[in-house]
């Protein structure tokens, strides 16, 4: 939000702490009258009238006087007491008539007859109490003030402002897979200790290292060959008897790189691991590495509940026209095409259907029997259902929690890889109630991965003018192949309460960043081009550019050349002109339980192998802008801790959030 602290709310501000400063000094001058107030009260108490009312902690205070034994305390505090005392037994001090005013805090002494006794009474002679007035003054100041610093911070969201603070942050997608990436988990020791015994297993098998079929054994074999058959496939009794029997389950089938390069065990899984009903509920394929909930305690219990999963469960699925149809999982797999993957052989094309099947039966049984060797069913499965509480099904809550809590001030968010039930929540809550949530027209539904944009009301009072991403990516260049996804790229203008033009986009960038450039390269082509945009328009660019401290020509975009890159449009970045390629947004390391085992990381090397890289920008004009601070955070706290793998239970997603404050240069 741009934000201006005025004038006149800082002589508000300046006065009133004045005010209560007046309060407080008055309160302490106050404080000596009463001395001598209560001093003449012991005078009259000593010639036999009672005088009250007084409270508790004067008559202690006359009681200590009338002995002169106060303790050194309160001397402290009252340090004429003794004085004061003294001088009304002179008869040096105020003298009390029946209706004369009192010497001290502001009351008159009434006498009232009772009996033979002339009482005294005492009645405030203000209606304001000090105290209050002095509390009041105070927190009125110190609100203004704080008020003031927030504003100055660039965190206030008053329409009149100067600054904004942007903040960029792709959420990522839910992963299926808890065991996935490494995570930080300081407060349950036993995460660590079970991936390392998984890597220990994995790296050193050394006797566990059986043959295939002491896992997943003949009996399940010839179940499942008669299941193939029944539903018209084509038997896998050769594959099996003549091959993959006998291999055994680390070095024979799991570290195989020919199964991954032909994709006979990751394929069956990336389409089964969890499936998305016609209603929007997740169904998950019986194995170690997705949210299933049930108990995997032996090889008998997750077979039958893996055949029945495959071949009998009938699930209610939505087509791309919306029709809805009954499909068993293993209808749902797809062909494995030697044009796509040549290292599968045209037998094995023609029979990829079945084999897949079976080398994802072998691959989830190797699985469940390395977990409950390496450890107690007890111990793996209640870990795995914290993770999948914290980081899967509580994903959005916890998304949505830190956004709230800790940039509800920001003027623009840029979001990456945001699903349609976050933007769905998103819009039922605080921040939709703070914010306009811009999703894209050409919403990605089947990957559910999108860029959004968030407005703040009170800068952006009318929200989006229009969406301009088709404008953006008609000026890609002809003929060439950009590696861009519905979803990818939102682009929108918008005018802010001073009147202001605006170009706000958010983009993903594909893994590899080579869609990076020439999507920023479009942008500033319809921004000069296009009628839609008005030419006074600045730009505001936050993205997920996936580059890479090392880049290699051609595969990876290196951030070097993606700085020089942007400057030559005459652009900069929140982290200065050209980027610290140091300067990490990431840090994740995939683990050994997960199907691509030439991508694993061993515990330590997660920060030469992880994907450790800068890749998280805010980009805009530098001759509009002026940067005031620009911080990280991978903890949900505004905080960046280096050199710590994330997610964690605390913070859900891959890449740390990116905020900024800028202040215009232009009127």
């Amino acid at each position: 939000m741009y934000v201006q602290y005025s004038g006149n709310g800082l002589i508000l501000c300046v006065a009133v702490l004045l005010g209560g400063l007046w309060a407080v000094t008055s309160r302490f001058f106050r404080s000596r009258q009463k001395i001598a107030h209560l001093g003449a009260v012991w005078k009259k108490n000593q010639e036999g009238f009672a005088c009250c009312p007084l409270s508790s902690q004067n008559r202690a205070l006359v009681h200590l006087w009338s002995a002169g034994t106060v303790d050194p305390h309160m001397r402290r505090r009252h340090k004429d007491i003794d004085m004061e005392r003294k001088t009304v037994e002179m008869g040096m001090g105020p003298d009390f008539d029946d209706d004369q005013e009192g010497a001290g805090d502001g009351v008159q002494m009434q006498p009232l007859v009772e009996g033979k006794r002339r009482v005294f009474t005492s009645k405030p002679k203000n209606a304001l109490n000090a105290s209050s007035l002095t509390v009041f003054l105070l927190t009125v100041g110190l609100v203004c003030l704080i008020g003031g610093a927030r504003s100055y911070l660039g965190m206030s969201s008053g329409p009149a402002s100067r600054r904004m603070q942007v903040t960029t942050f792709n959420v990522a997608a839910i992963n299926n897979n808890p065991f996935e990436y490494w995570l930080s988990m300081p407060e349950n020791p036993a995460y660590e200790d079970l991936m390392g015994k998984v890597e220990d297993f994995l790296e050193n098998p050394g006797d566990k290292d059986v043959p295939v079929n002491k896992v997943f054994t003949q009996e399940m074999f010839d179940k499942l060959d008669a299941r193939l058959t029944g539903v018209g496939w084509k038997s896998v009794k050769t594959y099996w008897d003549e091959d993959f029997s006998k291999r055994t389950i680390v070095e024979g089938f799991l570290k195989d790189k020919s199964l991954g390069s032909k994709r006979l065990a990751s394929m069956p899984d990336r389409v089964t691991n969890t499936i998305f009903t016609a209603s929007g509920s997740p169904v998950f394929r019986p194995t170690v590495i997705n949210m299933y909930e049930k108990d995997l305690n032996n090889q008998d219990m997750w077979w039958k509940a893996w055949e029945k999963f495959m071949f009998d469960d009938k699930l209610k699925m939505k087509d791309k026209d919306g029709k809805v149809s009954e499909q068993a999982p293993w209808e749902m797999l797809q062909p494995i095409k030697k044009a796509k993957y040549p290292a599968i052989s045209e037998e094995e094309e023609a029979d990829s259907l079945p084999l897949q099947t079976l080398c994802g039966a072998i691959f989830d049984g190797i699985l469940v029997s390395m977990m409950n060797t390496v450890t107690k069913p007890d111990v793996w499965q209640p870990l795995k259902r914290t993770i999948v509480e914290n980081l899967n099904k509580k994903k959005i809550p916890h998304t949505l929690e830190i956004l709230e809590k800790q940039y509800i001030d920001a003027s623009i968010m840029t979001l990456q890889e945001v699903s349609s039930a976050l933007i769905d929540e998103a819009r039922k809550g605080k921040l939709g109630r703070n914010f306009h949530i811009i999703s894209p027209k050409n919403l990605d539904v089947v990957r559910d991965q999108n860029s959004v944009i968030l407005l703040c009301k009170k800068t952006f009072p009318k929200g989006m003018t229009e969406e301009v991403s088709d404008v953006v990516e008609s000026m890609f260049p002809q003929g060439v192949k950009v590696p861009v996804a519905n979803g990818d790229i939102l682009a929108i203008t918008a005018k802010n309460a001073r009147g202001d033009d605006f170009v706000v986009a958010s983009f993903h960038g594909d893994t590899n960043g080579l869609a990076t450039i020439p999507v920023l390269d479009a942008i500033v082509a319809a921004m000069k081009n296009s009628d839609k945009i008005p030419d006074s328009a600045r730009l505001i660019f936050g993205l997920d550019a996936n580059t890479y401290e090392k880049g290699v020509e051609g595969k990876t975009q290196d951030v070097m050349l993606w700085g020089a890159h942007y400057m030559e449009h005459g652009l900069t970045s929140c982290w200065g002109d050209l980027p610290d390629k140091t300067n990490y947004t990431t840090y994740n390391a995939r683990t050994y339980l997960q199907p691509q085992l030439n991508k694993a990381c061993k515990r330590t090397e997660k920060r030469e192998k992880g994907d450790v890289n800068p890749k998280d920008f805010i980009l805009f004009q530098k001759k509009e802008f002026n940067v005031i601070q620009t911080w990280k955070d991978n903890t949900g706290e505004k905080k960046y801790v280096e050199d710590m793998a994330f997610p964690t239970l605390q913070f859900p997603s891959d890449h740390g959030i990116l905020s900024t404050i800028v202040e215009p240069s232009f009127e």
